[in-house]
């Protein structure tokens, strides 16, 4: 069983714990917003392969500054399915509750009681979030006094928080899954006087708007923002590669009216 406290005691400790809040693949469950086009099963291999893209991008940056690697898992009985499906080196806490601000303080709190200075939290949507911001939301956590960071999304949501105490004020009275999170988180942070650098927006995949997005900037070269350089996404990229090389998936899957002569 892969460990959920990677650091021997003689072992230097990374200043940040970074985690994905991540849920398990299952068909039906996961990612139910692009089914359809996709089938469920499709959009459950879809989700794992961000998963690994995403992990692979948190270890690119712990080789750039002091950063450890978590998942936060949900369910409780899927641990099996992340330590088949990401790198031995990402370490995994479980984070299940009713509540998503539940979760995310859970893990928070974990990553601190880990004995992380830093605590920072990824979505599981954004195969192509550049490794720079990550670097750059492990630096903003570096300067003096409590402060928090925060990535805004495209849709009005957030693709990461970090921290450096669990307040849990930051994760009450959200309406999650609204445009309204990230103006609501700041609306907290502002109740606790605690300040927050904004990282540059990027985006979630989460509809099939958001799915073209992300195929143009794998395949026809069209960053979502040109001053940053998106991840490799190397599991997705060839993922979505064997769904257009498929004439049955792509007909069935309305990849030409989709995302027009590029998919052809």
């Amino acid at each position: 069983m892969r460990t959920t406290a990677p650091h021997p005691e003689n072992v230097a400790i990374p200043a940040c714990g970074m985690a994905v809040m991540a849920k398990a693949s299952v068909p039906g469950r996961t990612k139910t917003r692009l089914v359809p086009p996709l089938t469920p099963d499709e959009a459950a291999q879809l989700n794992t392969v961000f998963l690994r893209d995403i992990a692979e991008s948190v270890l690119t940056a712990s080789a750039q500054t002091s950063i450890a690697g978590y998942m936060a898992f949900a369910p409780t009985q899927s641990r099996l399915f992340f330590e088949a499906n990401v790198p031995r080196e990402i370490s995994l806490i479980e984070a299940c509750y009713p509540d998503l601000g539940d979760c995310l303080l859970s893990a928070v709190t974990q990553l601190l009681q880990h004995g992380h200075r830093y605590a920072v939290l990824l979505n599981s949507d954004s195969p192509t979030l550049p490794v720079s911001l990550l670097v750059e939301a492990v630096a903003a956590l570096a300067e003096p006094g409590d402060r928090a960071v925060l990535g805004p999304a495209s849709d009005g949501g957030y693709y990461l928080i970090g921290l450096k105490q669990p307040h849990r004020r930051l994760f009450q009275d959200i309406a999650w899954s609204t445009e309204q999170v990230a103006r609501q988180t700041l609306d907290r942070a502002a109740e606790l006087d605690l300040p927050v650098q904004l990282l540059e927006q990027w985006y979630d995949v989460d509809d099939i708007g958001a799915l073209k997005t992300l195929h143009a900037e794998l395949f026809e070269d069209r960053p979502f923002a040109p001053n940053l350089r998106p991840s490799r996404a190397r599991h997705t990229r060839d993922f979505i590669q064997s769904l257009i090389g498929s004439t049955e998936r792509k007909t069935r899957i309305g990849f030409e009216d989709a995302f027009g002569r590029a998919a052809e």
